[in-house]
């Protein structure tokens, strides 16, 4: 009877996640270029036969498949790529990309360290320095991997293939770069990914819009409509935990005197 329980609090723990993962998503409605995530579950039967299709160890070796735990299991997170809807704004430097792709960006550390992170959000201006930097600061890369610094005193335009003129003339070009599989893409923060092991880089097929943003694809009804639900599932599950500390609760007063 006791194994219910368990059953009820990995339901819980389940929920929880999706609810940690649901809540995170409605936060970001309004963050420029964030992807929404979505939580997965694994059953016990679905867990039991991977691991016995596991070969990893040899057809003659034995391994153990852990405690038996009926019930939910935690399973993956992933990210919806899907493209945001477009905010117009009339800023040039307010940059979106229509179709598959990211900017490149030069990220900096607490710790001073330089690497590359790659995002969809476009929200851009020119520093004091005349750098193309995002809002915390991150220099926007052209094709080179090189910071885009551009003249203050005058004008721009940027054309859908990322070139930036001023006066007529090419300054550089935003560079639009893409992967073949996103599953090697691993998330940092809000709007940033960084390729891992086994990541291959590729030209993105994208048009970048000048004067418009692309917003979080998140859509609030159903975000809500999923809470309620979750909510629900939650307290299913806490009422059965409820039932059987009731149940085992006569069982150890009332059944004894009998």
């Amino acid at each position: 009877m006791l194994k219910g329980l368990y059953t009820a609090y990995t339901a819980m723990l389940n929920e929880q996640h999706r609810m940690d993962t649901l809540t995170n998503n409605l936060a970001n409605a309004s963050t420029v270029g964030y992807k929404k995530e979505g939580a997965t579950s694994q059953c016990f039967d679905d867990v039991l036969t991977v691991r016995i299709k596991d070969r990893a160890n040899g057809h003659f070796a034995s391994r153990r498949l852990g405690n038996n735990n009926p019930g939910v299991k935690i399973g993956e997170n992933y990210t919806d790529f899907t493209q945001g809807s477009f905010r117009v704004t009339g800023n040039t430097y307010d940059l979106a990309l229509a179709g598959d792709g990211f900017f490149a960006m030069e990220f900096t550390n607490k710790a001073g360290e330089t690497s590359t992170m790659y995002g969809r959000g476009g929200q851009f201006t020119l520093n004091v320095e005349g750098y193309l930097v995002n809002e915390d600061g991150d220099y926007v890369l052209d094709t080179q991997n090189r910071r885009i610094r551009l003249n203050t005193l005058q004008d721009a335009q940027i054309d859908s293939n990322g070139r930036i003129t001023q006066n007529g003339v090419a300054v550089a070009t935003i560079q639009v770069a893409d992967f073949e599989d996103y599953n090697y893409l691993e998330k940092y923060g809000e709007t940033y990914y960084r390729p891992i092991e086994g990541a291959k880089l590729t030209p993105g097929t994208a048009q970048i819009k000048s004067g418009y943003l692309e917003m979080a694809n998140v859509q609030i009804v159903s975000e809500m409509v999923n809470l309620i639900a979750i909510t629900r599932n939650y307290e299913s599950s806490q009422k059965i935990i409820q039932t059987y500390d009731g149940s085992l609760e006569i069982a150890t007063t009332q059944l004894g005197r009998v």
